[in-house]
């Protein structure tokens, strides 16, 4: 039987297994079923107001991936090696204005919200962009917060990786104007209707890393008690 004591190494040996792979074993792919489990780890992450801003593009396309290369300084020994390679793009204004029928439709027909709950959450969210965090003042505000999101999706996917012994990289070095035109060429950011927040590759690691090094764990909590 499996106790808590159990489950929690098994996390932590996770944890100590993952680590920012930079060129996979090209000759190795991940199953099916466990890059779907990878998927559905994302899928199901949390999000502010459950609204669930994302959308994760899997790059299996060598003619895209060779696309991608000149405009990607921080994927160079990924995008040939991985196994999978994923866009994390996040919704824009037009989608998480309060309001929008993006929202509506995912109160209404995903969270099956009563039409009460819809409006006075609507509200409270409305306020929220308006007042409280005033993501309205610039576009750039509303996106770093959306692209919030996509992190947690992004930071569940990369643990649930390492928890089944598959590799990753997130990757944040890319020219965000060239990817972009690239990908809304492709038809990918449908218009503007997304943008880019992270890429993520996932293969089988070539070299072992280094030994994993962090701040001790006093040196980066504080107690308030």
């Amino acid at each position: 039987m499996t106790t808590q004591a159990d489950l929690k190494h098994e996390i932590l040996k996770a944890y100590e297994f993952r680590h920012a792979c930079k060129e996979f074993d090209a000759g190795r792919q991940i199953p099916d079923e466990d890059f779907e489990f990878i998927l559905e780890t994302g899928r199901l992450s949390p999000s502010s107001f459950g609204f669930e801003p994302w959308k994760f593009v899997v790059v299996q396309s060598p003619e895209l991936r060779a696309k991608l290369l000149p405009v990607s300084w921080g994927a160079q020994g990924q995008l040939s090696t991985a196994s999978h390679f994923v866009l994390l793009l996040s919704r824009t204004k037009e989608d998480l204005l309060a309001g929008s029928a993006y929202l509506q439709n995912l109160m209404e027909n995903i969270h099956h919200m009563p039409d009460n709950v819809v409006e006075m959450l609507s509200g409270f969210y409305k306020n929220f962009q308006e007042n409280t965090y005033k993501l309205l003042d610039d576009d750039r505000y509303l996106q770093d917060w959306a692209g919030k999101q996509a992190y947690i999706a992004l930071g569940n996917m990369l643990t649930a990786a390492a928890q089944i012994g598959i590799d990753s990289c997130p990757i944040e070095g890319f020219d965000p104007e060239g990817v972009s035109k690239i990908l809304e060429e492709e038809g990918i950011l449908e218009n503007g209707r997304y943008a880019l927040t992270v890429m993520a590759a996932f293969g089988y690691r070539k070299n072992e890393p280094r030994p994993k090094t962090r701040q001790s764990l006093d040196s980066v909590v504080q107690w308030i008690r």
